[in-house]
């Protein structure tokens, strides 16, 4: 259904400004009529107080002002509000004047007395010149999340390459240091070699050596699983055991730099059907990173709960928080806060994908100086996709509000 003239004049956020205040209001009761509704100023301080209280498209300005004068209330406009269009009227038209006023932004010069329709006119084009400005605004918005998001692509396009050469490339030396760790095995078992010195210790130190290898290998065909699919080993799973699991991985370096640990995990009701390797893997990284972002004499909070057919694992801290324009990013391939060298920037980004691969989310919180808090909401059972990658909304949120108020 189109929009007729009168419709699109109502959209219009008028002001009329002009000292004579006969001329103004019979101005604003012509308009009126025409369906466009105006604010009114008899002169240039009180338009820009207008201004300072509400957003005006277009103000039709008289240049002939005692105290502050039209040009420099336009001038002060188009400082201050770039995109409120001015039009100048006068009864004394000057060519001096037309000059000043187009030199200073205005949007055109008229003269008194004026037609109706030919103000009508300029009024409306002044409108959609603010208009067609807001639209090629969106549209330079759009390309650059377009361009942002084709450089993620590319970005993603390499890492697969890279991920993929990189695994082939380590599983060979782990095959290798595997094979030898069991040969040496093998050879420790003998019985000639039984009685050697520190015997105990070399069978536990190849321990070690074969339990790495087993981790690097996980890694190696997790990396892999990014590129390309692969299965999730999936099996019952005690979220509260497994997050004390991962806590039990950084909780020395955790008391080294005084960082106090709250665990608020109540033993959930039933158990979940999910991948533990990748929960684990999650949790870790988001421990980890709670961990530097606190670095020392801090807290981290690591909690787990039931709710509904979900349960959630959430880990705050005490950190520096994470910038309102960053947050937007935190989950980015390659994006990262650290210093360069410290980071990859591939973390959140993986965990991310861990997460939704579980048919779960993941999503973040913070205000700077008042910590970043994590929440990832898991399904009890790996089915209904539609309804388990349905975001959790921001009601956790309200939980945390005293945390992150200013």
């Amino acid at each position: 259904m189109k929009t007729n003239n009168n419709d699109k004049l109502k959209l219009i956020r008028l002001l009329l400004v002009d000292d004579e205040d006969e001329f103004r209001r019979t101005l604003a009761k012509r308009l009126r009529k025409r369906g466009l509704v105006s604010d009114q100023a008899p002169g240039g301080q009180e338009c820009l107080s207008i201004l300072e209280k509400k957003a005006i498209d277009v103000v039709v300005l008289d240049v002939k002002m005692p105290g502050m004068s039209g040009i420099e209330v336009l001038r002060k406009i188009t400082d201050k509000y770039p995109q409120t269009e001015v039009i100048l009227l006068t009864g004394q038209a000057t060519a001096s004047d037309g000059v000043e006023g187009s030199k200073s932004g205005a949007f055109d010069y008229l003269t008194k007395p004026i037609e109706l329709e030919h103000l009508l006119n300029k009024i409306s084009q002044a409108y959609g010149k603010i208009r067609r400005w807001e639209a090629e605004q969106k549209e330079a918005q759009y390309r650059k999340q377009m361009e942002q998001q084709m450089i993620i692509t590319e970005r993603l396009a390499s890492l697969g390459t890279l991920a993929t050469g990189v695994a082939h490339e380590i599983n060979n030396p782990l095959a290798i240091i595997r094979e030898s760790a069991g040969w040496m095995r093998q050879l420790f078992a003998k019985d000639e070699l039984k009685d050697m010195p520190r015997h105990q210790d070399i069978v536990k130190a190849l321990d070690k050596v074969e339990n790495s290898v087993e981790r690097a290998s996980r890694i190696t065909h997790q990396l892999l699983g990014f590129v390309g699919k692969s299965e999730s080993r999936v099996s019952k799973v005690d979220l509260a055991d497994l997050a004390e699991e991962a806590l039990q991985l950084i909780i020395h370096e955790a008391h080294n730099r005084d960082i106090q640990i709250i665990r608020q995990m109540e033993p959930p009701p039933e158990m979940i059907w999910s991948d533990a390797y990748q929960i684990r893997q999650v949790l870790l990284n988001l421990l980890t990173n709670a961990m530097h972002a606190v670095n020392s004499k801090g807290a981290i909070t690591l909690a787990v709960e039931d709710v509904d057919s979900h349960q959630v694992i959430t880990v705050s801290d005490t950190g520096p928080g994470i910038a309102r324009e960053n947050l937007a990013k935190i989950f980015e391939p390659f994006f990262s806060t650290k210093p360069p060298g410290q980071g990859t920037g591939l973390g959140l980004f993986v965990s991310r994908g861990i997460v939704e691969k579980l048919g779960g989310t993941i999503e973040v919180a913070s205000r700077i100086g008042q910590g970043a808090h994590f929440r990832i909401r898991l399904p009890k059972h790996l089915n209904g996709t539609d309804e388990l990658n349905t975001s959790c909304g921001e009601n956790w949120v309200e939980k945390i509000k005293p945390r992150l108020t200013e």
